[in-house]
């Protein structure tokens, strides 16, 4: 059994991240060049930390599957990151922060972690805009605001509805003044297929190189996974198509504990499915939930245009049931509310399975020009997939899975149960509980890439300094033969299904049995399905080409087998716990008005499995989760 050590420093809240940067060990500036850090994954929190670990003066070898470090899917996040600045002087404060996702994410996450997030939240505002990111301002100059679910300050900066892209742009340049100055080594269309274990720990990577198709070791100090969520387990997700879970799953066999895995969010606000061709979903940023009111009619079965629907004949579902939060209750409430009304037959759209967001109200209130000033490039975007004009008709929207608040189990230090292994950003569990707040995923990549990793990393180098290997090492040559075996397999394998069939028919199961809502008896159903749908992948997938050269289906087909074996996962820890909270809703646990019910008797610890075999039962590590400043209540937002 592993031992989950969090290291969470002594001490009040407010102290312990200050009193544990002094207390760690530091590496001398003139030693950092003697070592290197592999860091794989070029998102916010990647980038962000081959760029600040170069600029520390350590060498840095940094690894992503595009052909830039710029294409990395954060540049897809639409609506603004928190930060406690209080610009506003409407009550926010670092304190206000911390209680707002301790409470979004339904009392599921560490207070420790979250009150340095919210700490360090004040820091990324800055850092981004010496970086030159062009955030929204008022008129006087000032950096502007916005709401988000779950919040009744506004603390969210923004640019426009492609916040993401700018704040990514102003790591990539950061990191490409790394590369120039050679403190960091890129490696594009390189995937990460195994990490290398020595004597317990984390010494390097096994990668294949996508153009090429040549596999080899790459050898580090201390290894740092920055490689995102696994919603594409689902198929249909507004995650990018490329997105996967391998990275951090093949580190899981390896002996990362992985934590709650069956925490994933559903995002309110995405373009409804139109047809069973469709590959991927489209996000339209909860920000237009400021001004966007959602609603559908009254009456089920109720077909007539929106424009035709009476405003008494319509049903504003959030702001009756929420009305302290309205339009804007958090994400995973948010959902449940749609999908309440659409299995009412209340739905709009061709399919049923959609809710209107209106801006009609705003439009009048403010004027089609600030609308399109705040939200222009959404409303395009949804025009060009829509050919709808959501200046003068609502926007049609539907819950979609967006994001994992599960994933590799890391200490206050960001490091997985494998020494020397960091997990930053989505990869890692570590900050959002049950449900992540809108506006806090770039907060926390950014957070653990600029602030968190350069100093925690220093003091396991520090405290171990490694000794020196090379990829000629037994450990290095047995992973290699073992991808090796794994792609001939996959090659060999000679049958008749695509893999995107498999994958299509994995995100079916996982979407009805492991989706929104979740019981047992699904659950169980999908526990003995998933397995069949794998063996079968692996008795009758058909991967054309050869493996010495570009091979796009080869890639997917790994990164589906991946899929397979974390889907089981997921359902076991869903399954395993037989409470609500936040976006795992059993259906068996509700409020008599159909809320999440949490029992915190029974499951106030993160589930942290460990590996066990292939075709063995995981193992279930706790680790007790202790709120010495925050009172467990059940979460309203009524």
């Amino acid at each position: 059994m592993i031992e989950l050590n969090a290291r969470i420093p002594a001490g009040p809240l407010e102290r312990k991240w200050d009193r544990h940067r002094f207390e760690m060990k530091l590496v001398n500036p003139a030693n950092k060049r003697k070592y290197n850090i592999i860091v794989v994954g070029t998102g916010l929190g990647g980038g962000a930390a081959a760029a600040t670990l170069g600029e520390l003066g350590y060498n840095v070898q940094c690894f992503c599957f595009q052909d830039s470090p710029r294409r990395a899917h954060s540049i897809a996040a639409q609506g603004g990151i928190n930060a406690a600045k209080n610009y506003q002087n409407d009550g926010d404060s670092v304190y206000r922060l911390f209680y707002d996702t301790i409470k979004g994410g339904d009392f599921r996450a560490r207070e420790a972690n979250v009150y340095r997030l919210a700490e360090i939240s004040v820091n990324i505002i800055d850092q981004c805009v010496a970086q030159g990111v062009p955030f929204a301002r008022e008129y006087g100059g000032l950096l502007a605001n916005r709401s988000f679910g779950g919040a009744q300050v506004s603390r969210t900066f923004y640019a426009r509805g492609q916040t993401g892209q700018q704040l990514l742009l102003g790591a990539y340049q950061a990191l490409e003044r790394q590369i120039a100055a050679g403190t960091v080594k890129m490696f594009p269309r390189t995937e990460m297929l195994d990490l290398v274990v020595v004597d317990g720990k984390a010494r390097g990577i096994v990668v294949r190189d996508l153009v090429t198709g040549e596999v080899r070791s790459h050898v580090a100090d201390a290894v740092v996974l920055g490689t995102g969520g696994y919603g594409n387990v689902f198929y249909l997700s507004t995650n990018a198509k490329g997105s996967n879970a391998t990275a951090i799953w093949r580190a899981h066999k390896r002996g990362a504990a992985f934590a709650n895995p069956c925490f994933t969010q559903i995002h309110p606000t995405c373009i409804p499915v139109s047809g069973e061709y469709q590959s991927k979903l489209t996000l339209m940023s909860e920000s237009l939930r400021n001004d966007g009111r959602v609603w559908v009619p009254v009456a089920a079965g109720d077909k007539r245009a929106a424009g035709d629907i009476p405003e008494n004949e319509r049903d504003y579902f959030l702001e009756r049931k929420y009305p302290s939060f309205g339009n804007l209750a958090p994400r995973d409430i948010a959902s449940r509310g749609a999908k309440e009304v659409c299995d009412e037959g209340r739905g709009v759209g061709e399919s049923g399975l959609g809710v209107y967001l209106d801006f009609a109200d705003a439009i009048k209130r403010l004027g089609e020009q600030v609308i399109r000033e705040r939200y222009g490039n959404l409303f395009e975007m949804y025009q060009r997939i829509t050919d709808e004009n959501p200046y003068d008709v609502p926007m049609r929207i539907y819950p979609a899975v967006h994001y994992t608040m599960g994933g590799l189990w890391v200490d206050y230090n960001l490091m997985s149960t494998i020494d020397g292994l960091h997990v930053i950003g989505e990869a890692n569990f570590s900050d959002h509980g049950a449900n992540r707040l809108g506006a806090s995923a770039l907060m926390q990549g950014l957070a653990d890439g600029y602030f968190v990793l350069p100093n925690t990393i220093g003091d396991y180098l520090a405290a171990n300094r490694p000794e020196k290997l090379d990829a000629s090492h037994p450990a290095f040559r047995s992973a290699e033969l073992n991808v090796s075996e794994r792609t001939r397999r996959l090659l060999d394998t000679d049958g008749k299904r695509t893999v995107d069939s498999f994958h299509r028919e994995l995100g079916r199961i996982m979407w009805d049995h492991c989706g929104m809502s979740r019981n047992e008896g699904g659950l169980r159903q999908a526990l003995e399905m998933i397995p069949r749908l794998r063996e079968e992948f692996w008795r009758d997938v058909n991967v054309p080409g050869s493996h010495e050269h570009l091979n796009q289906a080869l890639e997917k087909a790994g990164r589906v087998a991946d899929f397979m074996e974390l889907a089981e996962l997921m359902c076991v820890d869903a399954l395993h716990r037989a409470e609500s909270c936040g976006g795992h809703f059993r259906e068996e646990s509700q409020t008599s008005d159909g809320e999440a019910l949490r029992d915190d008797e029974r499951y106030t610890y993160v589930a942290a499995w460990e590996y066990q075999g292939d075709g063995a039962q995981p193992l279930l590590n706790r680790e007790p989760l202790v709120f010495e400043n925050v009172k467990l209540s059940q979460r309203s937002y009524k």
